[in-house]
């Protein structure tokens, strides 16, 4: 199931980047790739109780891609990250299936909340802008895009566009 995880992930990679030459390149040379090889490793071992072991693990992730997934985090299938430097998905994120984030992405809390669920929960084919800042635990709604720069406190439904702070520009 991981592999299978790995070759949609590789292969979504493949359909939405112009720049993607072959799957190998793909597989071997993207960070995004990269970051979510280890997530799922992390991930695992943060599941089964080996918190220290996934964080260790999760932290040389960040360290050699430069992108942050906390292990306690949801990710669903065929995410793609491009040009992933700077992206941090906190520990209790949900991000869906068919998501794409670009870099300088936050997924995090306010500072504030305390409780179990602290960080946003990004639904399926949701597309997050370079530098987009998504914090608190708010929605974003199934096929809804979030513009580059972006500041979202509060949730967003389904299929509308934001592109400044909290400002929606159609539904």
């Amino acid at each position: 199931m991981v592999f299978k995880d790995i070759y949609e992930n590789v292969k979504k990679v493949k359909e939405e980047d112009p720049a993607a030459t072959n799957m190998i390149t793909i597989f071997l040379l993207y960070p995004g790739i990269h970051a979510y090889m280890i997530y799922r490793l992390s991930h695992f071992l943060w599941k089964v109780k080996f918190k220290f072991t996934s964080r260790f693990i999760s932290q040389l992730g960040r360290f050699l891609t430069g992108i942050e997934i906390h292990p306690g985090a949801t990710i669903g299938k065929r995410l793609f990250i491009d040009h992933g430097m700077g992206i941090v998905i906190g520990e209790t994120a949900v991000v869906g299936n068919d998501v794409t984030i670009y870099h300088g992405v936050t997924l995090g809390g306010t500072g504030k909340a305390k409780g179990k669920k602290r960080h946003p929960t990004v639904e399926d084919g949701v597309i997050i802008g370079a530098g987009a800042k998504i914090l608190g635990n708010i929605t974003i709604g199934k096929n809804s895009k979030v513009g580059a720069g972006a500041i979202v406190t509060k949730n967003i439904n389904v299929g509308e566009t934001v592109v400044k702070f909290n400002e929606i520009v159609n539904k």
